[in-house]
């Protein structure tokens, strides 16, 4: 396919202000972090990740199994995808796995971002370790069940909800009413119409769409929430409830990252587990001698509970502390791809992977990209700003673009230092005249700061004026590529792209490297 050409500049994380220290210090490899993690994600060190991973081949099977079982959702399996599933039996095939909430029409772009990062890591893999295969795996967060999250997009700047009064795992969610938001969309999106008119519930449309949009690169999707699997987790749920052993190594290791001077990103519970069945996904918690879900009248002594687990796995679902275990254990994972919050809260998971003898994952940041189309691109070069500026509040940048027209930026500061130098003086001869008048001098002064403040702020308005259409020209620029203020791919949807880019998907796949680890800009030329 040929793609459209773009003109590529990768930057430093640290060089857009838009991401955290924990990110920048990580990415420097700094040594206060080196404790939390297991290796920096380097070629070579995928190659002692190979070593380490151990997978066995019932482990392979079961997996198997379950994803043709998965796949049965889909009419016609690409067959790159369904090669990609048969060799997840072979023992020399290990995964690579980003994942993500099930947000509706992808959500924001950076679902995109992650699953692009995920394939061409496999792409690098796979020419650095011709011997072994490598499949990129998108882990569907089925159990999710933060509706309110997920049930929205952006598109061309106006926001589409999804209204349902469903509860439980959203994965299980029926997507029949759905149908009303369809109409309201500006024109058809086949991909996604198809997806959710005909799909059973959301897990499986979300399925279709990344089948549609990613099978070409063999991408496999997978759903947690399923028995067979969920057996790999039963050991964890019966020390979870009998020793809340992910609670006491989490909290430590939060602790230690805090001293460090890092802030943990989320919080261990005594216990890390949710209740699931139809319509349900609620807390269990211990009250003395009793098990309770809460929010029902659901409640089991620890032998109950234990028996339950055995009996029913799939009843079962890790929080946020735990999911990142379960994923290791059922995958034949070499490394973890998410944002930057993503992967700062995986560090404070890797005693938890010691205690149960997983091998931690390599934890790469996923991705991220400014895109700026042909006619932004003409707007910014008009404006005689290169891509980097762009990273700067609006004030800044108009202080820029002043300069560039020959303004110089209007301060009266040296004129408040004069006047304020002569009251200084007049007030001292108040004091050496008439004491009392020394308050009626004080009182002049600061009005006559106060002029000269409103005048400052006159001489600054007229200025801006003379320069009014240029302005509003850089605040819509900046608007279009940082909506609300903040980075494109927290906001806009595919869809805002990919309607006007057809080949959006394949430029993102040529520009993107998995492990420079820059913010990529792409510029259409």
């Amino acid at each position: 396919m040929e793609v459209q050409t773009m003109k590529i500049t990768n930057v430093d994380y640290a060089a857009t202000g838009a991401f955290s220290k924990t990110i920048t210090d990580y990415l420097c490899c700094s040594p206060q972090l080196q404790p939390f993690y297991n290796r920096f994600p380097t070629l070579e060190a995928f190659g002692e990740q190979l070593k380490e991973k151990n997978f066995s081949q019932e482990q392979r099977q079961t997996l198997y199994q379950a994803l043709q079982e998965q796949y049965t959702s889909i009419s016609e399996v690409h067959p790159n995808v369904q090669q990609n599933i048969d060799l997840l039996r072979q023992p020399n095939t290990y995964t690579v796995t980003t994942g993500h909430q099930l947000n509706i029409f992808t959500g924001p772009l950076y679902f995109v971002y992650k699953i692009i990062t995920a394939i061409n890591t496999c792409r690098q893999l796979q020419q650095q370790y011709p011997e072994y295969r490598f499949v990129p795996v998108y882990w569907m967060a089925t159990e999710d069940h933060d509706f309110a999250e997920i049930n929205y997009f952006n598109l061309f700047g106006k926001k589409y909800t999804w209204e349902s009064d469903q509860t439980g795992a959203v994965g299980r969610f029926s997507t029949e009413s759905m149908a009303q938001l369809l109409e309201e969309l500006p024109e058809a999106y086949p991909v996604f119409e198809e997806a959710y008119r005909h799909s059973k519930n959301l897990a499986d449309a979300t399925r279709a769409i990344t089948h549609e949009l990613f099978g070409e690169y063999g991408l496999v999707s997978i759903d947690g929430d399923h028995s067979e699997l969920k057996k790999a987790l039963t050991p964890v749920v019966e020390k979870e409830l009998t020793e809340q052993l992910s609670h006491q190594l989490v909290t430590e290791t939060s602790q230690q990252l805090e001293e460090a001077g890092y802030k943990p990103q989320v919080y261990s519970r005594e216990i890390n587990l949710f209740y699931l069945t139809d319509n349900l996904r609620e807390r269990i918690v211990q009250e003395g001698d009793k098990y309770k879900v809460l929010n029902t009248d659901l409640s089991y002594t620890l032998e109950e509970l234990l028996q339950e687990a055995q009996q029913h796995p799939e009843r079962f679902s890790p929080n946020v502390i735990l999911r990142p275990l379960y994923e290791e254990l059922i995958l034949p994972n070499l490394a973890y791809i998410g944002g930057g919050a993503e992967v700062a809260y995986w560090f404070q998971l890797k005693k938890l992977f010691e205690t149960y003898n997983v091998a931690f994952p390599l934890l790469m940041l996923r991705n991220s990209a400014l895109y700026i189309s042909r006619s932004n691109a003409s707007r910014m070069h008009k404006l005689g700003l290169q891509p980097l500026d762009l990273f700067q509040d609006f004030q800044e940048l108009k202080k820029q673009l002043s300069s560039q027209l020959h303004e110089e930026e209007i301060s009266l500061e040296a004129q408040r230092e004069a006047v304020a130098a002569a009251f200084a003086e007049v007030e001292k001869l108040a004091e050496s005249i008439d004491p009392t008048l020394v308050k009626a001098v004080g009182a002049e002064a600061q009005k006559a700061a106060n002029s000269l403040h409103m005048l400052e702020k006159k001489l600054s308005k007229a200025r801006d004026s003379k320069h009014e259409q240029t302005f509003k020209q850089l605040e819509n620029l900046k608007e279009k590529l940082f909506p609300g203020g903040t980075l494109q791919e927290r906001k806009d949807n595919l869809l805002t792209y990919q309607t006007n880019n057809p080949d959006f998907i394949p430029a993102l796949v040529e520009a993107f490297d998995p492990l420079e680890f820059k913010f990529t800009i792409l510029e259409e030329a």
